[in-house]
């Protein structure tokens, strides 16, 4: 197999699915009906049977056990970049019993590569401006790892100490790899400080959404944070309550001057609930308001990329006339 040995695809098939789950998804875990049997919280026909850590995503008709089989075909990752991530993750991994309790690890950033060249050129690619990319590589909330150029979003506490990390690929071909930093505490989740004082928070999806809408935005005049992801039922299934983000009540019960939250989710059926479920929850203490991408489908990234992409096509006509002249 090009570019890894058959000594680390054998490593990286020692984890199973379930405990890399559990390890670091655990907010997509939960248990299904049926004793020992947990499933997916995006995806209900997902099951794993805990006894064998087999796992069946019944509505696509695919299985396997192994967290490589999990992250080649549930999560859409390369298999070389899947093996090397599953090495590097846990190169001397033994497995353990994480039925009933997750294992506690230590939340430690990712090495930092020389330089952040590849970021700038991914995140751009994605409609975010140098601007903002370089102001978030000055408050040390963004930079590139080593040895795989993942952008790491960082989250911090208010003594400034990191105590969060996002882990996003850059390689431009493929679904790109994404995944929490192991140890990371969800309730201080990636977050941009207004530039002065500010009692408007905007919450979304996902960094580069955060990033993107900043952008588009301009001037830093409000606190913007990621969720690091929402829950939201299935489309057509008759929804549940669903839990409330914990980055977004810590951020809250850590910022009592908030008055506003500005709600910033992608326009699908996942983003439009979670939107609405967040409004129902926060109305009565704050001033609620919905911001979601004009068309559906988008999310605030796609809207970005699309006005970088009109803006140096017409740049294109303007030069190609001057020329003509």
């Amino acid at each position: 197999m090009p570019g890894v040995t058959r000594e680390q695809i054998d490593a990286a098939k020692r984890m199973t699915a379930l405990e890399f789950l559990q390890r670091y998804r655990p907010e997509e875990l939960e248990r299904a009906g049926s004793p020992g049997e947990f499933q997916l919280k995006s995806h209900d026909s997902f099951k794993i049977n805990g006894e064998s850590s087999v796992w069946h995503w019944k509505s696509r008709d695919i299985g396997g056990k192994s967290a490589l089989d999990y992250l080649v075909y549930v999560e859409g990752v390369r298999f070389v970049d899947a093996v090397e991530r599953l090495c590097s993750e846990s190169p001397s991994f033994q497995p353990v019993s994480l039925l009933y309790a997750r294992e506690k690890k230590d939340f430690v950033l990712p090495p930092a590569a020389p330089d952040n060249a590849r970021v700038f050129t991914y995140l751009q690619g994605r409609g975010v401006s140098k601007e903002v990319i370089a102001a978030c590589v000055r408050q040390g909330i963004l930079y590139e790892s080593e040895p795989y150029h993942n952008a790491v979003f960082v989250g911090k506490d208010e003594t400034g100490k990191a105590r969060y990390a996002f882990l996003r690929g850059t390689y431009p071909k493929g679904k790109p790899f994404r995944m929490e930093q192991a140890g990371s505490d969800k309730r201080y989740s990636f977050c941009a400080r207004s530039a002065g004082e500010s009692q408007k928070l905007a919450v979304y999806e996902a960094a580069i959404d955060l990033l993107a809408h900043w952008t588009l935005e301009g001037p830093q005049d409000k606190h913007r944070l990621s969720l690091g992801g929402i829950y939201a039922p299935i489309e057509g299934v008759v929804s549940r309550d669903g839990k409330l983000p914990p980055a977004l009540d810590a951020f809250l019960a850590r910022h009592p001057e908030i008055r506003e939250i500005e709600v910033c989710t992608d326009n699908d059926h996942a983003g439009r609930w979670a939107a609405e479920h967040i409004q129902k929850a926060y109305r009565d203490r704050y001033r609620v308001s919905l911001n979601l991408p004009p068309v559906e489908g988008l999310d605030w990234a796609d809207v970005a990329q699309k006005q970088m992409q009109k803006y140096w096509n017409e740049r294109a006509v303007r030069q190609r006339a001057a020329l003509a002249r």
